[in-house]
This record gives structure tokens, C-alpha cells and sequence, in this order.
């Protein structure tokens, strides 16, 4: 146990926030969400009364004047991520921020230099690494049970055409891509332990918005290849596949891993094509969300690197440029940062 549990401040009132990552955090043994920020005080102080915090702020800048805030939480749309997130990290503030991290790598850059000026932890809230279901898939892989792995196949969809939701707006850094083809990119790298060193994408963008609706990608590493689809115009999946030499391993629901019940991997021996050699392996009950915070925590408390560290941030971002910029050219990107 901490001792003293890090003071938390949130900035805004996003969905993901106020639902899923502060009821979470607050089960947490490390974390304490002390205070709630929105440039509209009255939803600040509905959220606060809501889910018992005790500060609520009216703006963002009088949540990171406060001295008892130690680390924040930036669940603001993706275009507000690096600007709050160096005012923060300028206020003396360890930030967790939302993915992606930035719009671009250029961008993302910028907030590297501000946590090496400011002398603060920053990361990146990917919360499947810190996840069980994760964290044993890499170590099945790792003591070979697939055999040799050479094939990471990857959906992410959801169907939501609502033009007043963010993720359907192109200058806010909307679309697929961004918001959950990051997942299958990061996994991917973090699996195969490696960065692809070229990719090919395919993108449609939707006729209203501009977004990219339906991407596809394939990233090559030394090890393999790695092809996801993503979208937010399709029906609600998820699942990844891990194909080795002499196995393969299916994660049911990878991403939004639920905190109500247990998740299941499927552990195929490859025996044969009816699943007569796949054996189910159950993950006891936990939300992600406490996890990813209490990892966050513990690492300020402590002084360890934080689970997904800015450098590896901005690694994925680079991905995701290049997939943006081999749809547009129509040709093979290397990733660059």
C-alpha cells in the first residue's frame, strides 16, 4: 500500500471520464481524484456532486493553479491533448493523457521537450497494457505457445454518425484511425516487441465529415505482418488474433475489456480447423481503468518509468502518420520520428 495516495485532478467532463476512468480511479489504492475541472462550472459542479469529489472547478487553469493537485488526467478531445497537457506539465503537473496523444508527430514532440523542461512524468492512457488479459497473452507468446509468431490480425469497429460527437470531427482529430485503430497499432508494436518498418492504409472518408469511416492497414515487421480494419461506421466488434508456427491465441474483447465479469482467451493448439484444439482461459473480474491509474501512481509515488512513457507515444504516432500518408499517396510509408 502507497501510504499517501496521489492527488488527482481532472480536466473536463468527457464521457470516458466521468463514466468509466474517475469511478475507477477512486477504487483505486494509489489514486485519489481530488478535484473536477470544466470551462462551464455548473457541469463541474454536477460531475463533483455526482461522483462524490470534493473540489469542482470553473476552468482548466484554476484546476492547475491548485497546489494539492499533483497529476492530471486530460480526457479532452485529441486537438487539446498536447496544449493542456505542456500547461499542465508547466504547472508542475504529472499528466496521464487520453490517446492518441497528439494530432501528429511534430506535436507530439513538442510535449517531450515540455516534460524534459518541466521535469514531470507524462504518459500515454493506453490501459490495455497494464491490463491481465494483456500482460498474459504477451507472456504466452513469449514462452512460445503459439511456436513462432508471424501474423497479428486485428477489428476494432463501432457504428455513430452523430455530427455533434467529436470523434466525428476531422479538425478535432476525429475518425477511426485516431480513435481506435490506435489500439491494434499499439498492441501490435508492443507484442511483436518491435516497430514496423514500412506500412500500406486504406482509407474512406466519410462524404459529411471527412473522417476516415472505414481504414484498413498492414505494417510490416522483422518478425511478421500485422492487418487491422477499423471503423465507426460499422457493426460493434472487436477481437485480435495472434497466429504462430504451431498455435494461436484469440482475445475476445481486447480493448473494451469489460470490469463486470471475466475476459476469456482462446489458447488454439491449431489440432485442427473445428476448434477442437482450442482451450478457454478465464481472467478474473477487474476494471482496467483502476489499474491504469494505480500503475500511474505507483510510478510517481515510487519513481518508476510510467506504462506507456511519451517516447513510445510518439513511436505509435508515427505509425499512424504514416498509415494517414500511405492512403493519400497510394504507396508503401515508413513510419518516421
Amino acid at each position: 500500500m502507497s501510504g499517501k495516495k496521489v492527488k488527482w485532478g481532472v480536466l473536463g467532463v468527457a464521457a470516458i471520464a466521468v463514466k468509466k476512468v474517475i469511478p475507477a480511479m477512486q477504487m483505486g489504492e494509489w489514486s485519489e481524484i481530488a478535484a473536477i475541472s470544466s470551462r462551464e462550472p455548473s457541469k463541474a459542479e454536477k460531475a463533483a456532486a455526482q461522483l462524490g469529489i470534493g473540489k469542482a472547478c470553473g476552468s482548466y487553469e484554476q484546476l492547475l493553479a491548485d497546489p494539492e493537485i499533483e497529476a492530471v488526467y486530460n480526457p479532452l478531445p485529441n486537438h487539446l491533448h498536447v496544449p493542456w497537457s505542456i500547461k499542465a506539465a508547466e504547472a508542475g503537473k504529472h499528466v496521464l493523457c487520453e490517446k492518441p496523444i497528439s494530432l501528429t508527430v511534430r506535436e507530439a514532440k513538442s510535449l517531450l521537450a515540455a516534460r524534459d523542461r518541466c521535469g514531470v512524468k507524462i504518459g500515454e492512457a493506453f490501459m490495455v497494457k497494464t491490463h491481465p488479459q494483456w500482460l498474459r497473452v504477451r507472456d504466452l507468446i513469449g514462452k512460445g505457445v503459439v511456436g513462432k509468431l508471424r501474423s497479428i490480425v486485428g477489428t476494432f469497429s463501432y457504428f455513430n454518425r452523430d455530427p455533434k460527437n467529436v470523434r466525428n470531427v476531422a479538425e478535432w482529430g476525429g475518425g477511426g484511425l485516431m480513435d481506435i485503430g490506435c489500439y491494434p497499432i499499439t498492441t501490435s508494436r508492443w507484442i511483436f516487441s518491435e516497430e514496423p518498418s514500412r506500412v500500406c492504409g486504406m482509407l474512406e472518408a466519410d462524404p459529411d465529415f471527412g473522417t476516415d469511416r472505414l481504414t484498413s492497414a498492414m505494417m510490416e515487421f522483422s518478425s511478421g505482418h500485422s492487418i487491422f480494419t477499423c471503423s465507426t461506421q460499422l457493426v460493434p466488434y472487436q477481437r485480435m488474433q495472434f497466429l504462430g508456427t504451431e498455435g494461436r491465441i484469440e482475445m475476445k474483447i481486447p480493448f473494451n475489456a469489460p470490469n463486470d465479469r471475466p475476459c476469456e482467451i482462446l489458447i488454439d493448439s491449431g489440432k485442427d480447423v473445428f476448434g477442437g484444439g482450442i482451450t478457454t482461459e478465464t481472467i478474473p473480474t477487474c476494471d482496467q481503468y483502476t489499474i491504469q491509474g494505480d500503475a500511474f501512481s505507483r510510478a510517481i509515488r515510487e519513481g518508476m518509468e510510467v506504462p506507456v512513457p511519451l517516447e513510445d507515444a510518439i513511436a505509435n504516432m508515427a505509425v499512424i502518420e504514416a498509415i494517414f500518408k500511405s492512403a493519400e499517396a497510394k504507396r508503401w510509408e515508413t513510419p518516421r520520428t
